[in-house]
């Protein structure tokens, strides 16, 4: 238990910040575009994870990493940041807050999904349990407070968040099966051609040279501390835990933390539809984790 304090003190921090993440996205994309967002804050992170790189000692694996080793970082900066943003962030646009950030947050469940195809592993029926519950989650967040009423207010909104949870879930495994690098220089390398891609994207569809003051202070604010300094700190949570299972588990506080900020910086009235179909959903992936805890025993 010595090393227990620092390792929830970074969780802390990185709980925190990433719940502060939907109520910065909504702030920014009223001054913003949504592919505006996603330049500025990709230009923001990539800055803060070079001088990361520097200040933690990693520039010379940066320096000395082969092309064979940054190479899938061409491809995996294409999937997240980039899609997976400007997925997301357009949802954002479409949705309010408090739909878009639990729609995007059964990635979870979507990567036990993709896990089949991908790494060959088979669907248990708590799986596919899971799956069924969680997708009446979803449904309940959708229709926003009237879920009787059997409309969806934004359908291209649903469809972006959950696609983007779809892209993030894609990435994990993608990341994991093609990563051949330390996950700091990584990061860096993906949000690097990220950044190529989002200025090569305002030239056909948006307006870099907008410079306005808030939009580029909230994009700073994202790319820093729901990109950037955030997954870093996750790391060094994960690298201090006795248990990591354990410490995992504290991420699913974040969407519950994500609504306080929503109601009372954003001033959207939270439904009660969204506390339900939340509820469903991390219910679904605990009871689902748990199942796959238990088997492994």
């Amino acid at each position: 238990m010595k090393r227990w304090s620092p390792a929830y003190l970074y969780a802390g921090l990185t709980i925190l910040f990433w719940g502060t993440a939907a109520s910065a996205f909504k702030y920014t994309l009223s001054h913003f575009s949504f592919i505006q967002l996603l330049v500025w804050s990709s230009l923001a992170s990539t800055a803060l994870l070079f001088l990361i790189l520097l200040f933690s000692g990693k520039f010379p694996i940066l320096r000395k990493a082969t092309r064979k080793e940054i190479f899938p970082s061409v491809f995996l900066g294409l999937i997240n940041p980039f899609l997976y943003y400007i997925f997301l962030f357009r949802a954002y646009e479409l949705l309010p807050a408090q739909v878009a950030q639990p729609l995007n947050f059964i990635w979870p469940l979507v990567l036990v999904l993709l896990s089949v195809p991908f790494l060959g592993e088979r669907l248990s029926m708590r799986s596919i349990l899971c799956l069924i519950v969680s997708f009446f989650g979803v449904v309940l967040i959708s229709s926003q407070g009237n879920p009787l009423g059997l409309k969806i207010q934004s359908p291209l909104g649903v469809m972006l968040a959950l696609l983007s949870s779809i892209i993030w879930a894609l990435y994990w495994i993608l990341n994991l099966k093609y990563s051949r690098i330390d996950t700091v220089v990584r990061l860096f390398l993906n949000f690097l051609f990220a950044s190529v891609y989002a200025l090569l994207a305002t030239l056909f569809f948006s307006d870099f040279w907008d410079f306005n003051f808030y939009g580029i202070a909230g994009s700073f604010y994202v790319g820093s501390f729901e990109m950037g300094i955030t997954f870093v700190l996750w790391l060094k949570a994960l690298s201090l835990a006795e248990s990591k299972a354990r410490l995992n588990n504290v991420i699913y506080l974040v969407p519950f933390i994500s609504l306080l900020f929503i109601h009372f910086f954003v001033g959207e009235t939270i439904y009660w539809t969204t506390i339900a179909g939340l509820c469903i959903i991390v219910g679904s992936i605990l009871f689902q984790q748990f199942g796959a805890k238990t088997k492994k025993v």
